[in-house]
């Protein structure tokens, strides 16, 4: 048995929920260890999409057990929704899905200085997607966040948020010239939010070493990606997390030595949504074919996503900052049409040649793209089942992202179901 992390190689939305998903079927445990509902993870299962943003699309499998670890920040609206969601499909998440107690959530106050702190930051915005998960962080860091274990005890409750939204409601009307909150409604509601969620509640660092001990299988999810790391992403333009395989031991509780495997995924393409560098962006013309190609619109905000060409720069960043030990390539099927395909492999800034992404923005911004282009395919690769079965030149062009990565390749998906995927 074993514990591996699955980590985004890129800017995030390659299609990690449904690698999760597959790999799920023999795990015992399915684990998130940070980020909140700014993630969307999609999964198809027999021709339905399902889109889940906090809990693991592990739980689409019976047996599984899911975890929420003390890295997320969680807001207790979008949380019962998604189980409320999942019984509606026949999906009982009772006994099989864990949140920790340590984990912080996302107030009111959290959404309305988010979205007040955007408009206010005009051309300047990072481009969040305004749920509060960058608010929360920050009080998280700054102690005065709100746990799940603060809902515990009334009078410990009713004392953090008195303190907090008297302050929170000085910022709202005096620097944005906002309406100010309720408080006796909010603490109203988060003790409500207590008597539904107490079921859940459990010690996870506790819970998944336990599980470990025990020799079962333990899967361990990030969302966001690798170029949206607070520490390694293209900063400031990232999330207000770790999305790297290292947060996966702070968000959850464990060692460094219990990991086994840290699986990376990466499109056959690259990328991103909102603002922020992005070497290998496509002209609009041709990125607006990708995007129609690839269904490229963000799954918790409907935002069209940036589309560029295979950035292995960036893979090979992530590659080095998580540890990877096997990669799996998505979407494949959408280079079937295209007579050329083209790979980064390196950047030019003026006379200077960079073989690794650099820390400094105003590089980063007038990057250009060294590139090697290489011949399409032109047949559909959908119902390939083994290496063998696609053509020709998708086989070398997977090969050609091995060699450029320097780690071997473990899964390919040419579609969406569940079918639709080469495990090597």
């Amino acid at each position: 048995m074993s514990v591996t992390i699955i980590v985004g190689a890129q800017w995030g939305d390659e299609g990690k929920g449904k690698i999760v998903d597959i790999l799920s079927a023999r795990a015992h445990v399915v684990a998130r260890y940070q980020g909140g509902p700014n993630a969307g993870h999609t999964v198809v299962v027999e021709d339905e999409e399902i889109i889940l943003h906090q809990i693991p699309s592990g739980i689409l499998h019976p047996h599984t057990r899911c975890v929420i670890g003390n890295g997320v920040v969680i807001d207790p609206v979008v949380l019962m929704e998604e189980i409320e969601f999942l019984a509606g499909k026949n999906i009982n998440v009772a006994g099989r899905l864990f949140i920790s107690h340590r984990a912080h959530l996302i107030m009111p106050y959290h959404k309305s200085l988010d979205a007040m702190r955007e408009q206010a930051q005009g051309a300047l915005k990072i481009g969040t997607t305004g749920r509060g998960i960058g608010p929360a962080y920050v009080d998280k860091y700054d102690r005065c966040g709100i746990r799940i274990v603060d809902l515990l005890d009334r009078q410990t409750l009713r004392e953090k948020l008195l303190s907090n939204i008297e302050y929170k409601n000085k910022l709202l009307q005096r620097i944005y010239d906002s309406e100010k909150l309720d408080t006796e409604k909010i603490i109203q509601d988060y003790i409500e939010f207590d008597k539904r969620i107490d079921p859940y509640v459990k010690d996870i660092s506790n819970f998944i070493n336990r599980a470990i001990d025990s020799g079962e299988e333990i899967l361990i999810e990030g969302a966001q990606g690798t170029m949206l790391d607070v520490d390694f992403g293209t900063y400031p333009f990232v999330t207000s997390s770790n999305p790297i395989a290292g947060g996966a031991c702070t968000g959850l509780g464990i060692g460094p030595t219990r990991i086994d495997q840290v699986l990376g995924i990466a499109k056959a393409y690259t990328t991103r949504v909102g603002m922020g560098p992005f070497p290998t962006e496509f002209e609009q013309a041709f990125g607006d074919k990708m995007r129609q190609l690839g269904g490229e619109y963000g799954a918790t905000t409907g935002r069209p996503r940036r589309c560029g060409w295979f950035d292995a720069v960036v893979v090979r960043l992530a590659v080095q900052v998580n540890g990877l030990t096997s990669l799996a390539i998505t979407k494949l099927d959408v280079l079937d049409t295209l007579p050329e395909i083209k790979i980064c492999t390196a950047y030019k800034y003026g006379d200077k040649v960079f073989d690794h992404y650099p820390a400094e923005l105003w590089i980063q911004e007038q990057l250009q793209p060294v590139y090697e282009t290489h011949p399409g395919w032109m047949s559909s690769t959908r119902e390939a089942k083994s290496l063998s079965d696609l053509p020709a030149n998708a086989q070398k062009y997977i090969q050609r992202i091995r060699e450029i990565t320097g780690i071997p390749i473990s899964i390919i998906s040419v579609g969406s179901e569940r079918s639709q995927t080469v495990l090597l």
